[in-house]
């Protein structure tokens, strides 16, 4: 099952039964907005805190996955998710509610592809019948955190990337009818020195190189054997300087074939700079829009590449540089596979 050093092919391939996807206001107003289960009028969601607002959409999406699915709550073995805010008490507040056993992530906005690479890893080895696996993030929480709350109206360089307020999660099980994993390549931390917190691109962008470049080498494909390659929110300065970063190692990847979550998400004229970020991104984009093409039959094979800065609000003001992860997942059509 192990390829190389970082890469495992699931043999038994785990297949994603269901998903769930919820969304805010902002990204009603998006360009995929018939891909979500749920989108919500209102930013707090009749809750006390933006917090409570972002517990309660990943209850909702779990609840989605559910009842799209066939089976009862009761036979989801684990719960595997996380988020950004504060010891990411919004996921364990939500795992407390969905009342299952629960393993707690941080790979900042690339914890979607992580929890999905361990519920597939799980479920390949036996060890699960099925598995909630999933990622959320809120626009207000994560900028009172990490950057200025909303009612400062600090000004954003155009490097900036904005917050998805979202959840996704998708059910894993070990047999069933819809996409199959078939691999997962596990990333390393990637520290360029870079210590903006408002060009997190840039600083992810190396992470999602290497991790790619990995994948491509222990599984021995080329790019082209996929559809498309996903990567997480590296928005618009990003995906330039991964792009320069392929060609110098020598990866052809074409313009129309190389997407970007945090490019997909939101429609032309919305003011999010560079693109979209934040643990919810991913999941969402993956979840709804591109599983959908799948089920349509208008993608067979994809690579999703999850990026994340593993920085906090201390570090940055500590002068630390931003480490960065990627984690990668291969996800495809069970009659192709």
């Amino acid at each position: 099952m192990l390829v190389g050093h970082r890469t495992w092919v699931f043999e038994n391939k785990p297949v994603i039964v269901s998903t769930g996807t919820v969304g805010g206001p902002f990204e009603a107003n998006g360009n995929i907005p018939n891909d979500f289960d749920l989108l919500h009028d209102d930013m707090w969601l009749k809750q006390a805190s933006f917090e409570k607002a972002q517990q309660t959409m990943l209850e909702e999406a779990c609840q989605f996955a559910i009842k799209n699915s066939s089976i009862q709550k009761e036979q989801v073995k684990f719960f595997i998710s996380g988020d950004l805010i504060n010891q990411i008490t919004p996921t364990s507040f939500a795992a407390k509610t969905l009342d299952t056993p629960y393993f707690g992530l941080f790979s900042a906005c690339a914890t979607s592809m992580e929890s999905l690479a361990l519920s597939a890893f799980i479920i390949n080895g036996q060890g699960a019948d099925y598995i909630m696996s999933g990622s959320a993030s809120h626009n207000a929480a994560t900028e009172k955190q990490f950057r200025y709350p909303t009612e400062y109206g600090g000004q954003k360089p155009p490097t900036a990337q904005w917050t998805v307020t979202g959840a996704g999660c998708a059910l894993v099980a070990k047999e069933g009818k819809g996409p199959v994993i078939t691999s997962a390549t596990i990333g390393k931390v990637v520290d360029m020195g870079m210590s903006d917190p408002f060009n997190m691109g840039g600083a992810m962008a190396p992470a999602a190189v290497d991790t790619l470049e990995t994948h491509l080498r222990e599984r021995n494909v080329d790019p082209s054997y996929y559809d498309l390659i996903i990567t997480g929110d590296l928005g618009h300065i990003g995906r330039e300087v991964s792009l320069d970063l392929l060609k110098k190692q020598g990866i052809s990847i074409s313009e129309e074939q190389y997407v970007d979550c945090g490019l997909t998400i939101y429609r032309e004229g919305q003011p999010v700079l560079a693109g979209a970020s934040g643990a919810g991104c991913s999941s969402v984009v993956t979840y709804g829009h591109f599983l959908n093409k799948m089920k349509r039959g208008e993608l067979n094979r994809i690579l999703v590449i999850a990026t994340g800065a593993l920085h906090s609000t201390l570090s940055v003001q500590q002068k630390d540089p931003i480490p960065c992860i990627a984690h990668a997942v291969s996800i495809e059509t069970g009659s192709d596979s």
